[in-house]
């Protein structure tokens, strides 16, 4: 499947109908719920939760990176449980194989034929724990899986769930026993975020909740695969105008004329930024995007794809402080906050 193929597929050719006052009054229901699960898990960490359910309503893929023992495994199994679907949890080592997150064809002597035993990737969900850790020829499995939703074993395609997501955490490069994800399995994540260190009063309150138990243990779904996809289908209904589609399009332009990155962001960048701001504006009880929206999920959605240039690296410029340089220099239509006063 084609990247147009991809845009069809989310409503991209063939419109799909458009959000009602109803209908995101329901989104709203669920996704409040969903939230606070999570963060009965996840203390003082509204806006990464957040994010991290606006990746799922966009149907993208979530990369959460930080140093080790800051809840990025704990935010993404809390993720998990709060929705009533497949879970798989996989555990990316160095020993780990292709065919152990995608599946292999066993002979079967009864019946003399060979079988196909489905892998880790086959679920709604699949937690990817420290996928820098694996091989990138293991990483490599998953490009096919996220990008067309479907795995191809023996030359036989499999399709897979819908939702579909892959929620990976990793550690920084500069962490022993960790390979830097190709760019091609970066692109395909729609964001990337950062949990960082709690707050004084939320690892306070942390020692309350985590002390005797998990609170994972208490966390109970609170929703089900066929409403996650339901709310999808809402998403896809929130109108993006013309100047904001231009917009998103000027944002991924400047990243590719940046004199400071010697790889800008892909068209798949963009489509990922006007999916996330459907979401965003979904959230906010909105059914049409602003330029505020795509402005917020610039860093998220782009820094991750970016390759700064060695200038840019002597100087200590991270990919985030480029892209939050060229927010402030691309110019926003000027009508866009026209509906919001209306």
């Amino acid at each position: 499947m084609t990247v147009g193929e991809t845009t069809e597929r989310s409503g991209g050719t063939t419109a799909p109908a458009k959000a009602d006052r109803s209908q995101l009054a329901s989104l709203s229901d669920t996704t409040t719920r969903m939230r606070r699960a999570i963060e009965g898990v996840i203390e003082g960490k509204r806006e990464t939760v957040r994010l991290a359910i606006t990746v799922m309503l966009a149907e993208g893929h979530l990369l959460i990176e930080d140093v080790p023992g800051v809840g990025k495994t704990m935010l993404a199994k809390a993720l998990a449980r709060s929705v009533d679907s497949s879970v798989r949890r996989v555990q990316f080592t160095p020993d780990l194989l292709p065919s152990d997150i995608t599946g292999v064809s066993i002979y079967n002597q009864e019946q003399r034929e060979f079988e196909f035993k489905p892998g880790a990737i086959f679920a709604n969900i699949v937690v990817g724990d420290e996928i820098n850790r694996a091989s990138p020829k293991t990483q490599s499995a998953l490009l096919e899986c996220m990008e067309e939703r479907q795995v191809t074993v023996d030359g036989i395609t499999y399709e897979l769930a819908i939702p579909f997501m892959v929620v990976a955490t990793q550690n920084p490069i500069e962490m022993e026993g960790t390979y830097p994800l190709p760019e091609a399995q970066r692109d395909r994540f729609m964001a990337r975020i950062s949990m960082g260190y709690p707050n004084e009063q939320a690892e306070l309150q942390m020692l309350d909740t985590h002390g005797k138990s998990s609170p994972l243990d208490d966390l109970a779904p609170v929703a089900d695969a066929t409403e996650i996809a339901r709310l999808i289908e809402i998403v896809r209904g929130i109108h993006v105008s013309d100047q904001v589609r231009r917009y998103a399009v000027d944002l991924v332009l400047a990243t590719r004329r940046s004199n400071e990155l010697r790889l800008g962001a892909s068209p798949r960048a963009t489509l990922h930024l006007v999916r996330a701001a459907r979401a965003v504006a979904a959230l906010d009880d909105r059914d049409y995007v602003l330029p505020d929206d795509v402005q917020g999920l610039a860093v998220a959605v782009l820094a991750h794809r970016l390759l700064p240039t060695a200038e840019a690296q002597i100087g200590r410029r991270s990919t985030e402080d480029i892209v939050t340089d060229l927010v402030g220099q691309v110019p926003v239509p000027d009508d866009s906050r026209r509906r919001d006063r209306e």
